[in-house]
């Protein structure tokens, strides 16, 4: 079997799973292993594999940059307490104990060992937010997980590309330490001067086919420009992406941000279905190679590195929490995090993409790359179905209060109508009439007790006007009244109101 025709096999499975997750409340993640295991072990799925530089920059640039737009600088700020007791503690510690038990246990090298640890470290934002959704949670806990899936990725990555370096040149001297002090501050400044770069042709390719390959051409730019200068590639990209996050509002329109919206959900959708298709295919041939009693010793040694990531995750987060409680300057502003909020974090460790690509990404003839790669796959898998199928669940025992979200949102809404009506003052006529009774009767259902985001009976009536006129449209298109070229423009006119 072709490595095309299974990749076609697994998202056709994927697409299935998808719905089967939504309804089940179950991280997609956790389903896409599922679906990457069953089309490894077909007979004649291939063994595939990628070059190492090719793999991170293809896998992991588009997921950094959607999950950068999705936490502005300002809620960092805000939160950097927890996140750095998150994103760098937590993945400090969770490194150190997986490097020990790998020298310890499985005699690996201690650079190696250290690059098993960061590869197995941070946990995967997009299982967490896949869960998170179908909840209604405190929003600074929401926020601070959301927060700490982008971050621990470029903490735990700069642990393992150092690792991979000092592996590869026997240890450190001063050209690898200074580079290693250079990457981080270095990739930064490169993502902020290349988004503003960016923003700049933004007026020029808005709205047109180049305007959309650009926004891939330029962030797998970003990705390959900071690797060649040995920068921190992943700070690039992430610095890359909270920058445009925070202008693009401004350089776009909102056709432009829907249609690039769906655009990078799918991409990072299928970013997903390929990489743990190619980990199923990677530990399928790592079963397969080795003696029975070294694949019992592997497996026993991985179950023991998942046991591992999830106490110290469990045992970190509970800490710092009691800790948060009890002073002020660990928690920074707000009230102090419930102790039901410390165990939704702790339980909120999946491993999924990150982990992955980073052990494909070892270089061939790593010392305990088998191990490091098996280790990965069932770190991955274990924490998805011990941790993903179960978090909806203890998230409902939970019980969290109501958040103020939805008022705050229908306060929001309320302002920004008065201010599209105030625009209207002084304007006569029919037309600013028939405005000002629309949004009169979308600040109605804004402003009330229910849904501050539900549809008006003026929205309604919108709606079934609109499907009126696309069935007319589609009937006179069937009945060749319209070309085909008039149809598309319609359509797509109708699709815009």
């Amino acid at each position: 079997m072709a490595f095309f025709e299974s990749l076609v096999i697994v998202l056709a499975a994927a697409i299935a799973l998808l719905q089967v997750s939504r309804r089940l409340t179950i991280p997609y993640p956790a389903m896409l292993a599922v679906a990457g295991i069953a089309v490894a072990l077909l007979p004649g799925a291939p063994v595939t594999g990628l070059d190492p530089k090719l793999a991170m920059a293809l896998f992991i640039a588009p997921v950094l940059l959607d999950a950068g737009f999705a936490l502005p600088p300002r809620e960092l700020r805000r939160n950097w307490r927890p996140l750095v007791a998150l994103a760098v503690a937590a993945i400090v510690l969770t490194t150190a104990a997986v490097a020990w038990l790998g020298v310890v246990w499985a005699g690996l090298p201690l650079a190696a060992a250290v690059a098993l640890g960061a590869i197995v470290a941070p946990p995967d934002g997009a299982a967490t937010v896949a869960v998170l959704g179908n909840f209604a949670l405190p929003r600074r806990t929401a926020t601070v997980l959301k927060g700490e899936s982008l971050l621990n990725d470029a903490t735990a990555l700069l642990i393992f590309t150092g690792a991979v370096a000092v592996q590869g040149s026997g240890g450190i001297d001063g050209a690898i330490a200074l580079r290693l002090v250079l990457a981080a501050p270095g990739g930064v400044l490169l993502g902020i001067g290349l988004a503003r770069l960016y923003l700049l042709t933004l007026p020029r390719l808005g709205g047109t086919l180049g305007g959309t390959l650009a926004q891939f051409v330029a962030t797998y730019a970003a990705w390959m420009i900071a690797d060649r200068l040995e920068l921190s590639a992943v700070l690039c990209v992430v610095a890359y992406a909270m920058t445009l996050a925070r202008f693009v509002s401004s350089h776009s329109s909102a056709r432009e941000r829907s249609h690039s919206t769906s655009i990078w959900a799918v991409v990072v959708f299928v970013t997903n279905v390929v990489a743990f298709l190619m980990m199923g295919m990677q530990a399928r041939a790592i079963v397969a190679r080795l003696p029975r009693a070294d694949l019992l010793d592997s497996l026993t040694f991985a179950l023991g590195v998942l046991v591992m990531v999830i106490v110290v995750r469990v045992v970190w987060v509970l800490a710092y929490n009691r800790a948060a409680g009890a002073l002020p300057a660990l928690r920074g502003a707000g009230r102090a995090p419930t102790f039901a909020q410390g165990v939704l974090v702790s339980w909120a460790g999946m491993r999924g993409l990150i982990t992955l690509v980073a052990a494909l990404a070892l270089p061939p003839g790593f010392p305990g790359r088998d191990l490091i790669v098996l280790t990965a796959f069932v770190v991955v898998i274990g924490t998805l179905v011990i941790q993903g199928l179960t978090l909806g669940p203890l998230i409902a025992r939970l019980r969290f209060p109501p958040d103020s979200f939805a008022a705050d949102l229908g306060a929001a809404r309320v302002e920004v109508i008065d201010a599209g009506v105030a625009a209207l003052d002084g304007v006569a006529g029919a037309v600013a009439a028939g405005v000002r009774r629309d949004f009169a009767a979308t600040r109605a259902v804004a402003a009330g007790p229910g849904d501050p985001q539900g549809t008006s009976p003026v929205d309604e009536a919108r709606l079934t006007a609109l499907a009126a006129a696309r069935a007319r449209l589609g009937d006179m298109r069937a009945a060749a009244a319209v070309d085909d070229d008039i149809f598309r423009l319609i359509e797509a006119e109708l699709d815009a109101l």
